[in-house]
């Protein structure tokens, strides 16, 4: 592979960063491709901006939802560690199903 080549394959320090949190987030992840899609649709029928504007609204809310979810899900986790470091006679309560 010639240097050009090489170098447009590697990503940037930047680049990488954003992977790797991707990588932590697979929910997030997946509404971002599915926007990504979105923009670089060229195959299949025409479509209108009205059309891809509401299809990206709908994206964008999901993606909204599964960030909110997994920041919830981290919030909740880093509570119960901070209370258990401050009192560790306090037990944690598991959800009943």
């Amino acid at each position: 592979m010639n240097d050009k080549k090489r170098a447009q394959n590697s990503l940037s320090p930047q680049e990488s960063h954003l992977v790797k949190q991707l990588r932590k987030h697979p929910q997030i992840m997946e509404q971002v491709q599915k926007i990504l899609e979105i923009a670089e649709t060229g195959d299949g029928p025409l479509k209108s901006a009205d059309e891809v504007e509401e299809l990206l609204i709908e994206e964008v809310r999901k993606l909204g939802s599964a960030t909110m979810h997994e920041w919830a899900a981290r919030a909740e986790e880093r509570v119960s560690i901070e209370v258990k470091n401050q009192d560790p006679t306090v037990l944690s309560r598991k959800k009943k199903r």
